[in-house]
């Protein structure tokens, strides 16, 4: 006989404090670090946009600056004509690097559910790492500027980088139940807004010495992150001995429901859950499902076209917000990529609130709704937001708040949700494969996102780009 759900509840909720020990505290810094020190690498790359501008249009070629000789040392750097122009191929990289991020995470979700998580995470970290000092501190030491080998190491960089998100989330969602998944996933997807903030720290700390530094000092932590990552993390419960979720005999109906995404029906019998689209071998050792399979899941294919509308705004912020700050008002490189925090700070309250409300409610999707529909307000106020740094600040992180929040909680606890639904059996071998799927055309949306937003500024301005994030 099925047990009401909203009997099945109580004990998943007290499952959460029962059942957690020191490997969930380890697992969950582990895989929160990881992710930020991948954020905070590319949180470098849009914060001194304007020193690699610089670099590639040397002052030289200003009409009113003074001639330098010899003439082929002080134009060694040339890459274009204009600022205009360095403008526009740095934008062009940033939709390389998201398109070739889109793809690598369909790639890496179903790699993920086939290798060792902690393997794919650790290569991801450090081999990224060392593309991402090649571009931004190898080439500037050896003076060697060229288009076709940055787009190159971009291409290669996004690729790279997509192994992250899957892997750790699929991670969390072996060790971290339905009980408290809104606030625990909240709370940890902070772990993006974390990384942003530690890059513009970073960045902002050694950019007086050159923007090579900036890359050096975060590809270096980053890669000492993979390798603590290598020897440290444990993908599962089941290797240290612990029981998988869903694996207690004694608690089986705590877990049964700890796997239940708050999208289906709590009161459906267990009768009628027969169906399942993973089989289940006679060892009772589950195969990876299919990305078809994965894509025909309940809910993939709507929260994954939610999240490329939304994840185009979040990121238009994230790659354009120190640009704009410095462009639109004249505020300095180093004082527009500490403001840009605010919005990052935002995002950290707003997933973590935003995702205990709904463990309160017991429904996600609510709560999505009436942040995003506030969302519109704050966007709409901060395109009208005054030359004023603390007026700015805190329009900001309001928007942060409204943005952030419902973006932290897609890509995260949902995720999980419909990665271990019923009709995978509560299988982890689905979840990498569900996180990239929506991961991945998120970032579509965003890589598509980049180019409207340089195009929809240079042609029309700033204020029909807020429009534009409105829409969305």
């Amino acid at each position: 006989m099925a047990v009401p759900g909203s009997l099945r509840r109580q004990p998943a909720n007290r499952g959460l404090v029962s059942h957690c020990t020191h490997h969930h505290i380890v697992v969950f810094l582990l895989t929160f670090f990881s992710y930020s020190l991948l954020h905070a690498s590319r949180k470098t790359f849009s914060n001194v946009k304007v020193s690699i501008s610089s670099q590639w249009t040397p002052s030289c070629l200003n009409s009113t600056a003074p001639e330098l000789l010899p003439y082929e040392l002080w134009n060694s750097s040339r890459l274009f004509r204009n600022a205009e122009e360095a403008t526009l191929f740095l934008g062009t990289l940033d939709t390389i690097f998201l398109f070739s991020y889109a793809v690598g995470l369909f790639v890496s979700g179903i790699v993920g559910d086939r290798l060792n998580l902690r393997w794919v995470l650790s290569f991801g970290m450090c081999s990224s790492a060392l593309v991402e000092f090649s571009f931004g501190t190898l080439t500037e030491w050896l003076h060697f500027y060229n288009k076709w080998f940055y787009c190159c190491l971009w291409v290669v960089n996004g690729l790279l980088q997509s192994t992250g998100w899957p892997c750790v989330v699929a991670v969390m969602g072996n060790w971290f139940g339905k009980a408290g998944r809104g606030f625990v996933f909240g709370l940890w997807s902070a772990c993006a807004s974390v990384g942003n903030i530690l890059g513009a720290f970073l960045a902002s700390c050694v950019l007086k010495y050159g923007y090579e530094y900036a890359f050096l000092v975060t590809a270096s932590v980053q890669f000492a992150g993979g390798v603590i990552v290598f020897f440290g993390l444990l993908t599962s419960p089941k290797e240290v001995g612990l029981p998988e979720l869903g694996a207690d005999e004694d608690e089986g109906s705590v877990e049964e429901d700890a796997n239940r995404p708050l999208m289906g029906n709590d009161d459906v019998d267990d009768d009628d859950q027969n169906y399942s689209i993973q089989a289940t071998d006679s060892d009772n050792q589950p195969k990876a499902i299919g990305f078809f399979q994965a894509c025909c899941l309940p809910g993939v294919v709507l929260y994954s076209l939610a999240y490329a509308c939304l994840k185009l705004v979040n990121y238009s912020f994230f790659f354009w917000l120190p640009f704009y700050l410095s462009n639109n008002f004249g505020w300095k490189e180093a004082e527009a990529d500490q403001l840009s925090i605010w919005y990052d700070v935002g995002g950290i309250i707003g997933g973590t609130i935003q995702g205990l409300i709904s463990d309160v409610l017991q429904k996600r999707a609510p709560v999505l709704a009436v942040s995003l529909l506030f969302a519109v307000g704050s966007l709409f106020g901060y395109s009208r937001s005054p030359n004023s740094k603390p007026i700015n600040a805190v329009i900001m992180a309001i928007t942060g708040f409204f943005i952030g929040g419902p973006s932290n909680m897609i890509s995260s606890a949902i995720s999980a949700d419909l990665g271990r639904q019923d009709l995978v059996k509560g299988s982890s071998e689905a979840l990498a494969t569900v996180t990239g799927i929506v991961d991945g055309t998120g970032s579509i949306g965003a890589a598509v996102g980049q180019y409207l937003v340089s195009l929809i500024q240079e042609n029309l301005g700033w204020m029909w780009v807020f429009y534009f994030f409105i829409l969305m």
